[in-house]
């Protein structure tokens, strides 16, 4: 999982939403600190940017202030004017404490004329602080930006006394200053921006030669190497560096996982070689919903295993204690394997045509599983604890297979208390009228489907999905019981006990019954939906389903779709913006959606600063769109403003680097017959191929794929050849695929996919569909088969093909779900009985928006509407499988010339 989109799925019910988003209509206000209700003094301005309220002095106010006048705030809430960067403090704060220090750091720089910011409520302030919050970011409640390194240290020294006793969260980024909450950083105060070493346009600092270079935003305090740290900050930076493990009776071997509210590490106890683990708990950090930290979690933690202690189904206590300010939890080492491990290896829908023997075997195996989970959570709920956190990763499956454990107790909780969950993982995440035993009873019935189609993350979005996925279940593993089923559905879809209505087991030869959220009337919105296949009459509920989610009146995004249309430029693009959709509609004979046309026009005159500049990330991409819909005039503008950057020092790749440059400069070059544009596509080809002539990495340091890898750089290439006929042009797009089959490995049931080292990806955009659809081109345009059979092109499309041919996929977008493997297979002349499975395997994730048919989006808690991830990547590649009537189509991927 990606925890980071979690917050994301705060604000609105439906799709991804930014957490400082104002409420919907009828629905209240997020309250706001008092400070954040205060007049704007005089000769100030005021702005919310994201989740900060940033002040800024236009004149001079008092003779304290020592600054020039500057302009309002930049979208950092850093000045506009003064300087671009420097030392900048940060305050942390608690929620007990916040609105104490916003009004003091109020009241000590209003008269002194020092532009700041700050988190404005307490619900903004707490997002920054969960348990999975970003930690380069966590803590930072106040940010004030002083003159020069001599008001810098005035203000520490000053407002340090002021705030001298108030607690805080460890900035991780920062230095602290003394034992209060402020701490300091070096970096940009303006916003610019500049292509890093990978080829992405990130936040910049100018380095001692004057250069632009990237603001590092590790979490761990560094010092830039062309800056010297101020000599009033060595003392503090020697206080840090004091503590240490060195005097610990641990030997720390590993970091088994990170998150905002501390680690978890795997050692051995120097004392009796015993291997163990420690876990981590940040003060005021690692908030859970009910506010507890991560070192009240981890005494809960601390006290339910030893009330559960002696089971056989835990990790028992061995030791506990404090390091600086961060408290510790060592835990005994359970051998084995988390559960989610064996989905990769065992799951038998993983492979085109399961074998029934191997379907009766994991159906056998899982049920086997699930019962000893039922015994360990009925074991510690007989000693009183509700575990309140039953997940796939939670639940360890020891070495034999014949035993289980829960892991993480810390949000473990004494049955009698009745409490809601406060941290949960989104698949097994209870509703609210559960409480006590019941959220354990309610994530069991979440794994009675998850162990057969673990896609209850569906279920944050509606619950009646359940009766859907048990229908599915039933077909797909039949010796599964019906009541087994039966029960699941009637748990996970009950209403509170004045409303719940008696569930009954289901009968025999009947679908799972309908199941009703709490919420909704009492059937289900899957009945009448529109099955994918059942064309057109999907294609207009799709349409249907995205144009009423427009919102024509934003200026952040048009389309709900992935969180990476929050980031800068992200609501404009082709992968996850407004360009997508407009691409996708134009493109399936859904028709031309005018009012959206204008909104792009609108919000890229002029562009955004930091919009990416690539084909499915920025401005090349939306030049692109505009240009197939008649602007050629703005599609230029985007182009010329791409190539007034500093793009030769793009990544390769296709989403956000040359190749996808290079494929729009190509094409621009002959509709608008502009020589510059066709130079520079030459340009692009020849970086291209000096890049290629260089020695390879190792495939495990380089990514792979259509979109990151080197199958980008192939297919500009591929473009290139069939324009001017070059054959080194050719020879250089053989190498970039060769580059990207080293990263794949074959699987045993003779699948070809891309090895992350961690996990292996068949899909469009990262994964071995994408280098397939290449392959194919290349196929198409040169052949690969010597006398002796096929060649290794061949050899590595029938790979391919099997990887595009499984019968499950966790997620349904083109990039990295089922629909991409629709259009691949389509293109590459599947037999039309794979594509119809994969259509209606596709319908396994369907939802409903409104009544009309929609799909998830990435991470699968929202819906989305964008190309990428969402109803507007499924639209494409149906319209291509099933309309013989419109050539939809990825950009620059037509069907290849000639059938491989």
């Amino acid at each position: 999982m990606d925890k980071r989109y979690e917050v994301y799925a705060l604000t609105d019910r439906h799709f991804y939403e930014t957490p400082d988003r104002p409420a919907a209509p009828g629905r209240d206000a997020a309250p706001a600190f008092e400070t954040a209700e205060r007049a704007v003094p005089p000769g100030w301005r005021a702005a919310r940017i994201g989740d900060w309220l940033a002040l800024t002095p236009v004149d001079p106010l008092a003779p304290l202030a020592p600054l020039a006048p500057v302009d309002p705030v930049d979208t950092e809430g850093g000045p506009r004017s003064g300087p671009a960067q420097g030392w900048k403090i940060h305050a942390s704060a608690t929620r007990e404490n916040a609105e104490r220090i916003a009004g003091i750091v109020w009241d000590y720089c209003v008269p002194r004329a020092i532009p700041f910011k700050f988190v404005p409520g307490p619900r903004l302030l707490h997002l920054r602080n969960v348990k999975y919050a970003a930690r380069d970011g966590s803590g930072k409640f106040v940010t004030v930006y002083p003159a020069d390194e001599r008001q810098l240290q005035t203000v520490l020294e000053e407002l340090g006394a002021l705030l001298e006793g108030l607690e805080g969260p460890y900035i991780l980024t920062d230095l602290r200053w003394n034992e209060g909450p402020l701490y300091v950083r070096y970096g940009a105060f303006a916003r610019s921006f500049v292509v890093d070493d990978r080829g992405t346009l990130v936040p910049a600092v100018t380095d001692g030669a004057g250069r632009l270079v990237p603001d590092r935003r590790a979490p761990s305090f560094q010092v830039p190497e062309w800056v010297t740290l101020p000599a009033f900050l060595e003392p503090q930076l020697a206080a840090r560096n004091t503590t240490t493990v060195a005097d610990l009776p641990y030997r720390i071997e590993k970091a088994l996982h990170f998150s905002n509210g501390g680690g978890v590490y795997s050692g051995v106890d120097t004392r009796d070689g015993q291997r163990v683990v420690l876990k981590e708990g940040r003060p005021h950090a690692g908030l859970a919903a009910d506010g507890a930290d991560a070192v009240t979690r981890l005494a809960r933690e601390k006290q339910a295993l030893e009330q559960v202690s002696g089971l056989g189904v835990v990790p028992e206590v061995r030791d506990w204690f404090t390091l600086g300010d961060h408290r510790f939890l060592v835990m005994s080492f359970l051998e084995g394997r988390p559960l989610n491990s064996f989905f990769a290896e065992r799951h038998p829908l993983l492979s085109p045509d399961p074998d029934p023997a191997a379907v009766a075997g994991y159906t056998a195996w899982a049920l086997r599983v699930h019962r000893m989970v039922e015994e360990a959570v009925e074991a510690v709920h007989g000693r009183g604890i509700a575990f309140n956190d039953l997940h796939v990763f939670n639940i360890m499956v020891a070495p034999d297979e014949r035993s289980v454990s829960l892991l993480d107790f810390e949000a473990a909780a004494p049955i009698e208390e009745d409490g809601r969950q406060v941290v949960a993982h989104p698949g097994f995440f209870a509703p609210p009228d559960r409480r006590g035993a019941d959220v354990d009873r309610y994530a069991l019935a979440c794994l009675r489907l998850a162990l057969f189609m673990p896609v209850t993350t569906l279920f944050v979005i509606d619950r009646a999905k359940a009766a859907h996925l048990a229908e599915v279940v039933l077909d797909q593993f039949p010796d599964v019981p019906r009541a087994f089923l039966a029960e699941a559905v009637a748990e996970i879809t009950r209403t509170p006990a004045p409303l719940r209505a008696a569930a009954s087991p289901l009968p025999a030869g009947s679908p799972p019954p309908a199941a009703t959220p709490a919420t909704a009337a009492p059937s289900s919105p899957y009945a009448s939906l529109a099955e994918p296949g059942d064309w057109p009459y999907s294609r207009d509920s799709m349409v249907g389903a995205i144009l009423a989610s427009a919102t024509p009146r934003r200026d952040d995004r048009l389309f709900p779709g992935d969180i990476a249309q929050f980031s800068e430029g992200g609501g404009l693009g082709l992968a996850y913006g407004a360009a997508g959709v407009l691409y996708a509609l134009s493109e399936t004979g859904a028709g031309r959606y005018e009012e959206g046309e204008r909104w792009l026009l609108d919000h890229t005159d002029p562009v955004p600063a930091g919009t990416p500049l690539g084909l499915y990330d920025g401005l090349a991409g939306v030049g692109y769109v505009l240009d197939r819909l008649g602007h050629p005039k703005r599609a230029l503008d985007l182009v010329d403003t791409v190539l007034h950057e500093k793009w030769h020092k793009l990544s390769s790749d296709l989403q956000g680097g040359l190749a996808g440059l290079g494929l729009v400069l190509d094409e621009l070059g002959r509709t608008t017959g502009e020589a510059e544009l066709e130079a520079r596509a030459a340009e692009v080809a020849r970086i291209l191929q000096d890049r290629l002539a260089e020695p390879r990495r190792a495939p495990r340091k380089r990514r792979a794929g259509l979109l990151r890898g080197a199958s980008g750089p192939a297919l500009f290439l591929l473009r290139r050849y069939e324009s001017t006929g070059d054959p080194a042009l050719l020879a250089s797009a053989a190498e970039a695929l060769r580059r990207d089959l080293e990263c794949c490995v074959a699987q045993p049931g003779g699948s070809l996919e891309v090895d992350e080292g961690w996990r292996t990806l068949p899909y469009l955009g990262d994964g071995s569909a994408g280098i397939g659809m290449v392959l194919d081109d290349y196929l198409a345009l040169t052949g690969d088969r010597p006398d002796d059979g096929p060649g290794e092109f061949e050899r590595a499309r029938a790979g391919i093909l099997t990887a595009a041919t499984s019968r499950f996929y966790a997620q349904p977008g083109l990039f990295q779900g089922r629909a991409g493997m629709i259009l691949h297979l389509h293109r590459t002349g599947a037999p039309p009985e794979r594509i119809a499975e994969q259509v209606t395997g596709l319908g396994w994730f369907a939802m409903s928006y409104q009544g009309r048919l929609a799909f998830p989006g990435h991470q699968m808690m929202r819906l989305s509407m964008d190309l990428g991830t969402g109803t507007a990547g499924c639209l494409l590649a149906l319209a291509a499988a099933l309309d013989d009537e419109v050539p939809a189509r990825l950009p620059f991927l037509p069907p290849p010339r000639r059938r491989p």
